[in-house]
């Protein structure tokens, strides 16, 4: 049986590795044109059907039956074709976001919640608010409530993006400023990749409860793989492909002061975690066409970091890496929401005595105990997990692993 994902821009979906655990199907990646579209849904080869942005209310034309939810909804991500050819649309989305909606932990009774779009994804959304008991106002770029007036809601207590402002790759963007929401208490946001968009990052600062999109992709694959195969699956399955899937996406990043062990840490922890091992400061030579002393000699520390911080916001948008930072990416507080986006930040420590410092400007010009005080602060804010290279790198790879276990 042959299904997939259709959309426009689909290259970096996570669908396919989700549906590797959901079913014996073929799962593929059909990126389609809005010119090619109608040939493919009457003469493509495929059974079903998830379907995305930007096609959700599109398709709906060439179904000849839709379920319930999607007729309620307005909207279809999922299409399965009969043995005549026909085809009926159904929105797995309503089961995804609802379950999404209730993990966050909140009652919507009563409450305002701001959902931000007016796509198909956004009529799911308000669908299900709604039904929670959600007094629900659709914010978009015109109409009645828009993003210009949008402070009349500042009294909302839930934010709900429906957007793809923030999404890979256009990272480091968010479709409001939430510092006048005085009364918020979750933001959620459909997108999935980064796990961590500018607008969850704010959230977070201001010790809101967030969810991302990837519960809600994980639930609406589930309940698709039913339509697919036509057997029920149990739901127990859902949070085990999330954590799944979320330690096998997420960046592994590790700061330190130089020469504590982050390069010969991050190969023998990249192995272990089978994910790509990434060094920074190469990065950074290749990005610069000259070695690091040389950038120094150039452009000064100031043009060095300027240069760090170019490359570490595009390494923190990508995925399934150990990445190895330089020692000082901490002295740069726009670096910490870059890192942030995938990963998960370890700090390093171990005893100045113990650092080299050839072939380390820095270092070498520098008192390491006085540099140590300055940024010991620094790495506190960036670091979510502590381990100490005092021992062997085997050792302190151990205690990572050990770390990272507890924070699924």
């Amino acid at each position: 049986m042959i299904c997939g994902l259709l959309g426009e821009k689909l290259s970096h979906s996570y669908s396919p590795q989700i549906h590797k655990f959901l079913g014996d199907y073929q799962y593929n990646i059909f990126e389609k044109s809005p010119d090619q579209l109608e040939d493919f849904l009457q003469n493509g080869d495929f059974h079903a059907l998830n379907v995305t942005i930007p096609y959700k209310k599109t398709v709906i034309e060439y179904c000849q039956e839709l379920s319930a939810e999607a007729q309620r909804i307005g909207a279809v991500n999922t299409l399965v074709k009969r043995n005549d050819g026909s085809l009926i649309g159904h929105n797995t989305d309503y089961f995804g976001f609802r379950s999404m909606a209730l993990r966050i932990g909140i009652s919507y009774q009563g409450k305002k919640a701001l959902v931000l779009g007016s796509g198909g994804a956004s009529h799911t959304v308000c669908t299900v608010m709604k039904e929670l008991g959600a007094e629900v106002i659709v914010i978009s770029r015109s109409g009645e409530n828009n993003y210009e007036n949008i402070s009349r809601h500042y009294d909302c207590s839930v934010i709900i993006n429906a957007t793809p402002v923030g999404m890979y790759p256009d990272t480091g963007i968010s479709p409001v400023d939430i510092s006048g929401f005085s009364k918020l208490e979750a933001v959620m946001d459909l997108i999935y990749n980064p796990a961590n968009t500018q607008l969850l990052l704010d959230a977070k600062q201001r010790g809101i409860r967030t969810e991302n999109g990837l519960w809600m992709l994980v639930a609406q694959a589930k309940e698709s793989a039913e339509w697919f195969s036509g057997k029920k699956i149990k739901d127990d399955i859902i949070s085990e492909i999330y954590h799944r899937l979320k330690h096998q996406m997420q960046n592994v990043i590790l700061v330190g002061m130089p020469g504590c062990g982050k390069s010969t840490i991050g190969k023998l922890l990249a192995e272990r975690l089978q994910k790509t091992f990434v060094d920074a400061d190469e990065k950074i030579v290749e990005a610069a066409g000259c070695s690091i002393p040389e950038i120094f000699q150039e452009q000064q520390e100031a043009g060095f970091r300027k240069i760090e911080t170019q490359v570490l916001s595009q390494l923190g948008k990508s995925s399934s890496q150990v990445i190895a930072t330089g020692g000082g990416c901490v002295t740069r507080s726009e670096n910490l929401p870059l890192l942030r986006q995938n990963g998960i930040i370890v700090w390093i420590q171990r005893e100045i005595t113990s650092l080299p410092i050839e072939g380390r400007p820095l270092s070498q010009r520098n008192d390491l105990h006085k540099m140590y005080e300055i940024r010991k602060p620094m790495y506190a804010e960036f670091a979510d997990i502590t381990v100490c290279n005092n021992t062997s790198p085997d050792d302190t790879v151990q205690d990572i692993l050990s770390k990272l276990e507890v924070t699924k």
